[in-house]
């Protein structure tokens, strides 16, 4: 959830950059994971100059400003999300070891730290903070005095073999002012790479606007920085390597683009989201062909049963497709929250093929998840948007989506493309076991392949809608409703209202209706629902109709979203929003729009942050 940033550039550079201005600018582009405090160390003079604060970043700058730190061209800098006491200023990172002349930020969370810290206060160790990321800077400064003889990288390494849980640390001594180092597990780091500078962040953001270029390391690994060299080694102090790639969208991209908010940017880059993540799956023939997935063939032919594990959005996307790769592959298929799937024990085998769904690919729950079933044998798949990110890499295969960096907390352009990445996968199976003609197939992508435009239709056509979210900005509660493909739809329509606006939202199996949560409609009760096609073969659409009648009966402001051309609902609905025609297992990639548009337009309309929700992070990275 935090965000990291690091810096090292050379006196000899030409017009080389300060680091303070790196790591605020890198700490500005990785506001968008979440934060309740902010804080940058540099090295100067033999000094270590830290400033931090809690709140808003611009309260680091005010400070900075009012006290301003020696020029510098090493630093360090965080944005934290509290876990380990609270958002205060001295809980704030970066902590100090060896007499304040280490500086030491960190991500993730430190189990062994109450113990750690026993210890170090036995050894005369005196700490200001309640956080686990202090007895980790101690650690390390005793290390650095002691067996590590004034050699930061082997105090590091050091010091991460006495840790449990997951850890992300970056580390810098006065005494040795030429580099940065740090060390992995469980927890996102990237080197950037310059020339006569080198750059660290928990992710390519944190330093797009100097190089594209960069390297990602593997799990368990240390890397330290100069100016002119990158060295990686194990946790075991053997010399490594890591994987370099160039990045593909530059910083342009991270901007709000003339949009007010990044959510509402991002709501309108969905066309181009799909498309993205249906690009190049298909060869010459027509076939569809996954280059990314890296599992023979035959194996997957021989899957007898999918799970999908994933949290929040995710999850929803995956039981979308659910249904999908039942109905294509005749296939089982379970979806499991991540954070429930390995305490439960659940009956999986080298015939299970696991499907994890994650935008950032550093979800913690699902990375322990994926961990889990590849210890019982199981096949693993990743359909992530993070090139690089840990739990692809964990992976035995990963369906990447292409969708771009999605900068607001709560997740829109990254739910469409993970939906569609399903519906590929889905696809894909079908065609190797022969569940579906290659006509059919070919009928389902000319389908998907329409969807961009639609999609567009539906954002050039939002003024009703936003008109709606104003006029509905003071409801305390909104319900709704959805069958089949509809019903993940409204679970993620009344959690994009939790996420975004605060209120009570719930959405329900529709069927459910009579088995308690009609008792919850009273006069004037904002309802949604998600009205299925009435062009399916075995159509729920008479069904849904008969619910909205039943709520409408009973006083509820009915709002429905339908298909183009479906009448019949708009006799019953107070208002209708509707939406292009296309299959009625692909609607979702359709239903779900206006249910954003929504969600967006009322949360602003009540004056609140749509791209930083409170108490929420963009990657949960701890369970």
């Amino acid at each position: 959830m935090c965000g990291i940033v690091g810096y090292v550039a050379s006196s000899q550079r030409a017009g080389q950059h300060q680091a303070m201005d790196v790591l605020l600018e890198g700490l500005r582009r990785l506001e968008y994971r979440g934060y309740d405090s902010a804080g940058v160390a540099t090295i100067a003079d033999g000094r270590v100059a830290a400033r931090k604060k809690a709140g808003k970043l611009a309260n680091l700058v005010a400070e900075i400003e009012a006290a301003p730190v020696v020029p510098a061209l090493v630093g360090i800098g965080h944005t934290r999300w509290a876990t380990h006491g609270g958002p205060t200023d001295v809980n704030a990172h970066p902590h100090l070891g060896d007499g304040g002349d280490l500086a030491v930020i960190h991500n993730g969370i430190i189990e062994n730290f109450s113990a750690l810290k026993a210890g170090l206060v036995r050894a005369g160790e005196s700490f200001d903070s309640e956080t686990d990321t202090e007895a980790a800077a101690k650690l390390i400064g005793q290390f650095y005095r002691g067996e590590a003889a004034g050699d930061l990288t082997e105090a590091m390494r050091l010091a991460v073999n006495e840790l449990q849980g997951a850890f992300t640390l970056l580390a810098v001594h006065a005494d040795q002012p030429d580099r940065v180092v740090a060390a992995r597990r469980n927890s996102p780091l990237v080197v950037g790479l310059g020339e006569g500078e080198n750059f660290l962040g928990s992710d390519v953001s944190g330093f797009i606007d100097f190089t594209r270029e960069a390297v990602e390391l593997e799990q368990d690994q240390i890397v330290t920085i100069t100016a002119d060299e990158v060295s990686i080694m194990g946790f075991d102090g053997v010399a490594a390597t890591g994987k370099r790639f160039h990045v593909d969208w530059d910083a342009a991209a991270a901007e709000k683009g003339g949009y007010e908010t990044f959510m509402e940017k991002e709501i309108h880059e969905q066309p181009k989201a799909v498309e993205d993540t249906l690009l190049g799956r298909t060869d010459a023939a027509g076939r569809l062909s996954l280059d990314e997935l890296r599992i023979d063939p035959a194996q997957l032919k021989g899957v007898s049963k999918i799970m999908v594990v994933a949290c929040g959005t995710a999850a929803y996307a995956g039981h979308v497709a659910k249904y999908a790769i039942e109905h294509w592959c005749r296939i089982p298929v379970e979806v499991e929250l991540a954070h429930e799937f390995r305490y439960r024990d659940p009956i999986i085998d080298s015939s299970t093929l696991v499907v994890s769904i994650s935008q950032s690919g550093e979800t913690m729950d699902t990375l322990m998840a994926v961990r889990y079933a590849k210890e019982q044998g199981a096949k693993t798949l990743a359909i992530c948007n993070t090139n690089g990110s840990t739990i692809p890499r964990e992976s035995d295969a990963v369906l990447y989506l292409h969708a771009g960096p999605e900068i607001a907390v709560a997740s829109t352009k990254a739910f469409l493309a993970m939906i569609t990445a399903s519906y590929v996968l889905g696809l894909y199976l079908a065609q190797l076991r022969g569940q579906m003609f290659s006509e059919q197939i070919a009928d389902v992508l000319a389908d998907l392949h329409q969807i961009p435009q639609k999609v567009q239709h539906i954002l050039d056509h939002a003024d009703a809608i936003k008109d709606l979210a104003r006029e509905m900005a003071q409801s305390p509660s909104v319900l709704f409703l959805g069958r089949h493909v509809g019903y993940p739809v409204a679970l993620e329509g009344a959690l994009k209202l939790k996420e975004l606006a605060y209120i009570h939202a719930e959405g329900f199996a529709a069927g459910e209706l009579k088995h308690g949560p009609i008792a919850l409609i009273e006069q004037g009760q904002p309802v949604f629902v998600v009205v299925p096609s009435p062009h399916g073969r075995h159509s729920l659409h008479a069904k849904v109709v008969s619910n909205i009648q039943e709520v409408r009966a009973r006083g509820a402001k009915t709002i429905t979203v339908a298909e183009a051309g479906d009448d019949a609902v708009s006799e019953f609905s107070e208002q209708v929003f509707f939406v292009p025609e296309t299959q009625p297992l692909l609607m979702p990639l359709l239903t779900t729009v206006p249910l954003q548009i929504f969600a967006c337009a009322l949360a602003s309309e009540k004056g609140y942050d749509v791209d930083q929700p409170r108490n929420l992070a963009k990657s949960v990275t701890v369970e």
